[in-house]
């Protein structure tokens, strides 16, 4: 025991050694102490959760621009009894499109440069009340290089204080005259929009059916602070990003369905002209009659031919998409979905199929590529074709990227202060028990299976080509996307065939999951709040995925609120079953809030004519105190800090460590990441009394959160 004990011992002293390369000397160890203290006191950033975006770039980046409104408030707060409201709007308008309004300003303004006067002092008065609860620390670092110092000096001079006035009025009549009053309208924008929200969440479902994911993407990749909890249409692109046929089959399915290629070919710069030609020669006297595509009111801008071409290029990967998939279902056993083999239960004389013991009449068999001895084998004309997209889809620098920041920012699940953020379900039983999977290893259910499913998704990228985790791990993905309750669809099945080919709707239905039915049940919730180890009265579940049918009276506070649904219909294709167009969630210091939006007239709109969107908020749980960061996850993680701070002090006052006042401390990324590997490597029996982090946070985390 006592062996043990001085075993252990060493390794904390090896530990505080590297640590004090970081803070050579009592002096500097203390410092440290003091600003983390502080830094516990300081209320709670800012919270933003967003989910089920599905390309709609333009409304979310107005909503993101406008953080669900965060910014109109801050605007209002401040001038309500001073400005209009048709100035406010204008205002507000500047902050989230800065450019654009600028251009049209320099046209209507008569004295351009009072206007810039004014508006500048505006500005910086905003950017005073937004940082307020930041370090000067933390601003600092988030100022634009070239206007730091200055931003830093406006922010921090007080205007009233008669010394400093001719000082801070210089400073502003210097840019104007210079000619960079717009530049540096554009810079403090920026910083509003910046620190005005602290940490977004995104809940999945970035791609698919609207226009452009990808600039979403690009955006989210801007951001200063962001997570995403995968859905089931990222996994599927995620797939497709791995060179897995099937997922890239299921991509170009629903990117025609919805007539939205500008993403592929546009966005990601994938040629779609292999498939064209292939549609064009071997579904020309094809019946397309029932893969017509989806053109959500611009079907003016398309002809007869576009239509067509378009209706042959949908046949013609659907019917490579129910053969890729009837091949993985056969590779995987263990998925579960042989019921779903249904290319060989067609009756090509009677033009019937059977589906779950019922027969259905198809609409037609006209299946020029499908060999009823071998139905789920690819012709040789598709297999050529596949290829090439194959090809195409894994040369795309752009979705290349796009997979892997999906990848390093995003997961299955994420707990942050207190809530369990998911897209789909936590998959249970009819009697309310956690639904198990024997899926790559021994049975799981609850979290251990979502911790797994990460690991099998990431084996699909990261594996090395050519082996079987690889394969594998790429038929998981396309599991995740549609699997038999799978936690990022949560259903027993998608009916793309069904849809496609059986005019009797019947065939339509896709049970759900008996989690959507539980989700209701405060108790069930708190269960599985605690399987993930939240407990309290104010932990809740943040959920996306499945839309709120709001105008039929549904509310997305479920189970008492201990569960919010924020899938509202951004997608324009959902609105008119929603009713609205988009929830969204706001959480700071104060409470939580749930905004509800309004369809988006587009930006243009927004910028001429100073409209926001129309969005109602509602305070769903409000605080008794105001929360500081010392309640927060992140809090948690500072307060080891601090503890571990001083151990090192402690250890520097016995003597056991020597102070190095020559030392320069600020050891930098490299080494923080040395000594997080070498703390991983050597305290994985957990016998350091220490945080394996420390360092990490200190050095490169804080720059961005707190210091």
């Amino acid at each position: 025991m006592q062996a043990q004990a001085t075993t252990n011992r060493e390794a904390d002293l090896r530990y505080l050694r590297l640590l004090a390369r970081q803070y050579p000397t009592v002096q500097a160890a203390s410092s440290e102490i003091i600003n983390l203290q502080a830094i516990l006191n300081l209320p709670k950033g800012t919270e933003h959760f967003m989910s089920d975006l599905h390309g709609e770039y333009e409304a979310f980046l107005h909503i993101l621009n406008s953080a669900s409104g965060a910014v109109r408030e801050k605007v209002d707060a401040l001038f309500e009894n001073v400005m209009s409201r048709d100035d406010r709007a204008r205002l507000a308008t500047l902050i989230y499109y800065p450019r654009e309004k600028l251009d049209e300003m320099r046209e209507s303004v008569e004295d351009l440069n009072e206007w810039y006067k004014l508006t500048l002092h505006r500005l910086i008065e905003i950017c005073r009340l937004v940082t307020s609860k930041y370090t000067r620390s933390k601003v600092r670092k988030a100022l634009p290089p070239e206007y730091a110092y200055i931003i830093d000096e406006l922010l921090n001079t007080n205007y009233e204080v008669h010394n400093k006035k001719d000082y801070y009025e210089n400073i502003i009549s210097t840019i104007i005259h210079i000619d960079r009053a717009e530049d540096f309208i554009e810079a403090v924008c920026g910083v509003i929009k910046t620190l005005v929200v602290d940490h977004l969440h995104i809940v999945g479902d970035i791609f698919d059916r609207g226009p452009r994911a990808d600039i979403i993407l690009d955006s989210l990749m801007e951001h200063h602070s962001v997570d995403i909890q995968w859905g089931n249409h990222d996994v599927l692109w995620m797939g497709a990003a791995t060179g897995s046929r099937t997922c890239i089959a299921a991509v170009l399915n629903n990117s025609i369905t919805y007539n939205n290629l500008e993403v592929i070919e546009t966005g990601y710069g994938i040629s779609l002209r292999p498939l064209a030609l292939f549609a064009n020669e071997v579904y020309r006297d094809s019946d397309t009659s029932c893969f017509q595509t989806k053109t959500l009111g611009d079907a003016i801008a398309y002809n007869a031919k576009d239509i067509e071409l378009g209706a042959r290029m949908h046949k013609a990967i659907a019917i490579i998409l129910f053969k890729l998939e009837g091949q993985i279902i056969r590779r995987n056993p263990e998925f579960g979905m042989d019921d779903r083999l249904l290319l060989d239960r067609i009756d090509y004389k009677r033009g019937t199929i059977q589906i779950d013991g019922s027969e259905y009449q198809l609409v037609h068999t006209d299946f020029p590529t499908v060999d009823p001895a071998a139905p789920y084998m690819l012709s040789k004309e598709e297999e050529r074709l596949m290829e090439q997209l194959r090809d195409a889809f894994l040369h795309s620098e752009k979705l290349q990227k796009h997979a892997r920041f999906l990848y390093s920012k995003g997961g299955l699940y994420k707990c942050y202060n207190g809530n369990l953020l998911f897209h789909g379900c936590i998959p249970m039983e009819a009697d309310g028990s956690f639904m198990s999977f024997s899926i790559g290893g021994a049975p799981v259910s609850g979290r251990a299976f979502l911790d797994r499913a990460d690991l099998l998704a990431r084996q699909g990228y990261y594996a090395r080509e050519g082996t079987p985790e690889k394969q594998f791990g790429k038929d998981f993905l396309w599991f995740l996307w549609c699997g038999r309750n799978s936690p990022l669809f949560g259903r027993d099945h998608i009916a793309t065939f069904e849809r496609c080919l059986i005019a009797d709707h019947a065939a339509w239905a896709e049970p759900k999951n008996a989690y959507y039915a539980y989700y209701n049940d405060a108790d069930v919730c708190v269960r599985i709040l605690r399987e993930f180890g939240l407990e309290g009265p104010h932990c809740h579940i943040i959920n996306g995925h499945v839309p709120v049918k709001t105008k039929e009276g549904e509310n997305p506070v479920k189970a008492g609120g201990r569960l919010i649904v924020i899938d509202g219909g951004f997608c324009r294709a959902y609105q008119p079953t929603t009713g609205i167009a988009g929830y969204t969630l706001i959480y700071n210091s104060w409470g939580i809030r749930l905004a509800s939006h309004e369809p988006f007239d587009g930006r243009l709109d927004a910028i001429r004519n100073n409209r926001d969107i129309v969005s109602t908020s509602v305070v769903f749980e409000r605080m008794q105190s105001r929360i500081k960061i010392g309640e927060t996850d992140i809090g948690a993680q500072l307060s080891r800090n601090i503890e571990d701070l001083k151990w090192l002090l402690l250890a520097y006052k016995t003597g056991e460590i020597k102070e190095d006042h020559g030392g320069e401390g600020g050891g930098g990324f490299f080494f923080a990441q040395t000594l997080d590997f070498w703390i991983k490597v050597n305290y994985k029996n957990q016998h350091c009394i220490l945080s394996a982090n420390l360092l990490y946070l200190t050095t490169v985390q804080r720059d961005w959160i707190f210091l």
